[in-house]
């Protein structure tokens, strides 16, 4: 673990400072959730649709993680298994929303996606900028600033995709970008997954030290 994210369990100055940033990203993503699903049930489009519930998903990823900072590393790890669930479950449902968008022959507001993408991004730059120094923490610490880097990219991704609706005049832009915000979500839950089991099993191992929790990292 990266020294900057200081010992699990103790309450020292640099959790503290981790908290707050979690506050302050918990208020962005659930403020940009209501905005994003409100603008993408108006305009059809299945990309702001699904990456506002990306933005559901991950104030309850925040919250979650407040509950279970500074507990042991098994009900971080714990929690961060259940997130990396969430966000599989979350990109298998924006596959099913693409498939049924493309079936349907949706054609969504170019000029809503681009202006609504736009004011998302600028959201998670500043979420992502605010958890940046923790993005080498445990499992836990681990998800929640892939979170917000994903949130990044799929926000550069549907503004991309607003420009392509606009002078292609087809919905397939919308949902070529629904399919890679769901890639993103299920190649997000292996790592997440993954690190977390790491961290489990290796408290269950004599030659590793509980209080620590080391595991292999993802990069």
């Amino acid at each position: 673990m990266s020294t900057c994210c200081g010992t699990p369990g103790d309450d020292t100055p640099v959790l503290k400072v981790y908290r707050r940033a979690l506050w302050a990203v918990l208020a962005i993503n659930a403020a940009m959730f209501v905005a994003e699903m409100t603008a993408g049930v108006w305009g059809k489009s299945v990309a702001l649709q699904a990456d506002a519930l990306d933005f559901l998903g991950d104030s309850t990823t925040y919250a979650m993680t407040l509950m279970v900072l500074g507990m042991s590393i098994r009900w971080r790890a714990g929690a961060a298994m259940i997130k990396g669930l969430a966000m599989g479950g979350f990109g298998f449902w924006v596959i099913g929303m693409t498939v049924y968008h493309w079936l349907q022959g949706s054609l969504p507001s170019a000029a809503i996606m681009g202006s609504v993408g736009a004011l998302a991004l600028a959201a998670n730059v500043i979420s992502a900028g605010l958890l940046y120094r923790y993005r080498r923490g445990d499992s836990n610490m681990r998800s929640v600033w892939l979170c917000s880097r994903n949130d990044a990219i799929a926000n550069l991704a549907v503004i991309a995709a607003a420009s392509g609706v606009w002078a292609s005049g087809t919905g397939w832009p919308d949902l070529a970008v629904g399919a890679v915000i769901a890639t993103l979500a299920l190649s997000s839950s292996v790592a997440i997954l993954r690190l977390a089991r790491g961290e489990l099993q290796d408290l269950r191992s004599p030659t590793k030290n509980p209080a620590t929790g080391t595991g292999s990292e993802i990069r």
